[in-house]
């Protein structure tokens, strides 16, 4: 370990910054969070540090640089491009064992900034000790992704907490055992939801007078009022396309029901220890009635686990959540909804086809080309004007009939079309024609698949940017410069 890692509180105590730049007003923001008096010396200031100057955010000692400013200083920073004054700053701070760092320069540091992810109080440091910064930063980014937002509120919470805790539960272990479950159970869900007043009565139910006793039939509120659920859009099929909120719920779940959309991708980032369910719904294929997969969320739940219900797309576009949620909420369990990128929207963008465009649609509609037996039709006469874009779910099998009855109603039947096999996945397909063709394209997409009817099918041979035939339309493109 080159480095020892050390938080230190800077708050109300003087650190010196040489240099007046943007490399220096970067490191003065972060000692300025950090609550430090900051001093600066520097020939000019930025307009940003002239303004903190002026508003005495900051204090500016002077132009030149001398050995006592640094006297009662608690760190050092020299950020200039001056790379003898920098090397005079290092040389007076380490003479006076006060901790130092030259920016971009790891020879003349005593200390380095670490890359940081900020969830205050939580505060994650990274550093390769100056070897791989840019390793460094994308670690930091896939930690921001996967450490929710709500881990700051969280930890005030149980700061807050931490003595009234420690006096109801004498012994160590079985404090740990209480935020443990706190902490991963009903106490987070409501804190993710900004429902504050009731996390804390969570916190409240489980400590009761006697509070070993307690803790031994169940200490904390998920165990006395159940589990919950949440219903979670897991996008298209590319793993990429996921919600951040949507990976941090399938990577805390016990349970996981996933249809057969969903990506086995996306599978492989639910917790390796929580059990999965496929309830396996598909048009034509459902291996799982929806009054199973109702009872199944309400009976895992009622047993005090967090129950994710899975669904590809968004679960509010034609993926019966709203059902799924009414025998939730009638069975009195907390649920939240995780909203994901729909089908329509997600194969399009990667089939280079814009739902909407000023020269060729000023609408989307979304449709569902299996009905419920005995419901209500599709309103083909509205659905076969022209300058709209028809996105249509589920339709493979129905593509005739809906070739036929928008031509009947009078839809061209020179109408772009595009059928998008396994939209965002690496092995997607897109087979465009016309619309009179549609019912011959839909027979050679792969399933699961998406129809897109309307001029702005036009624009895939010119914006495409995904897959195979995104190197189909570059070769075409070249193929006509050439020419």
């Amino acid at each position: 370990m080159d480095y020892l890692p050390l938080f230190a509180d800077l708050r109300q105590r003087p650190v010196l910054v040489v240099g007046g730049g943007d490399v220096a007003a970067r490191k003065i923001q972060l000692l300025l969070r950090a609550g430090a008096q900051v001093r600066v010396v520097a020939r000019r200031l930025s307009p940003e540090l002239e303004q903190q100057a002026q508003l005495k955010v900051i204090h500016w000692l002077g132009q030149e640089f001398s050995e006592d400013m640094l006297e009662g200083v608690f760190l050092a920073i020299a950020a200039t491009d001056d790379g003898d004054l920098n090397a005079e700053v290092f040389a007076a701070a380490d003479k006076r064992r006060i901790l130092v760092n030259v920016v971009d320069c790891q020879p003349l540091c005593s200390f380095i900034f670490p890359s940081i992810v900020d969830r205050s109080p939580i505060t994650v440091a990274i550093s390769s000790g100056g070897k791989a910064p840019v390793l460094v930063r994308i670690l930091r980014e896939k930690l921001e992704s996967l450490l929710p937002s709500f881990l700051g509120p969280m930890a005030d919470i149980a700061g807050a907490w931490r003595e009234r805790v420690k006096r109801h539960i004498p012994s160590v272990a079985g404090r740990r055992r209480f935020w443990e479950k706190a902490l991963e159970g009903r106490f987070a869900t409501l804190v993710a939801q900004g429902q504050l007043v009731n996390a804390e009565e969570v916190l409240q139910q489980g400590l009761t007078a006697n509070a070993e006793e307690a803790l031994q039939q169940g200490l904390t509120a998920e165990a006395e009022a159940g589990g919950d659920v949440a219903l979670v859009g897991a996008g298209p099929g590319d793993s990429g396309l996921m919600t951040l909120r949507g990976l941090q719920l399938i990577q805390q779940a016990d349970v996981v029901l996933f249809d057969n959309l969903v990506s086995e991708d996306i599978l492989e980032l639910v917790r390796r220890d929580a059990e999965r369910i496929a309830v396996g719904k598909r048009c034509g294929a459902h291996s799982m009635a929806q009054e199973e997969i109702n009872r199944l969320l309400i009976l895992h739940a009622r047993q005090g686990k967090r129950v994710v219900r899975l669904k590809g797309g968004d679960p509010f576009i034609f993926g019966r959540g709203g059902e799924e949620l009414q025998a939730v909420a009638a069975a009195g369990i907390p649920f939240q909804v995780v909203p994901g990128v729909t089908a329509a929207a997600g194969a399009a963008a990667y089939a280079g086809i814009a739902l909407t465009h000023r020269d060729h649609a000023q609408s989307v509609t979304f449709i569902t080309g299996h009905l419920r037996p005995g419901g209500e039709q599709l309103d083909w006469p509205a659905l076969a004007r022209g300058r709209q874009t028809l996105a249509i779910y589920m339709g493979v099998m129905k593509a005739a009939e809906i070739s036929r009855q928008l031509i009947k109603h009078g839809r061209s039947p020179f109408t772009p079309v595009a059928v998008i096999g396994r939209g965002t996945r690496p092995d997607q397909q897109v087979f465009t024609g016309t619309l009179e063709k549609l019912a011959d394209l839909a027979q050679q997409a792969p399933t699961p698949a998406l129809l897109i009817i309307g001029e702005v099918v036009s624009l895939h041979d010119e914006i495409a940017w995904f897959g195979q035939t995104a190197l189909a339309a570059q070769k075409r493109a070249s193929l006509v410069n050439l020419a």
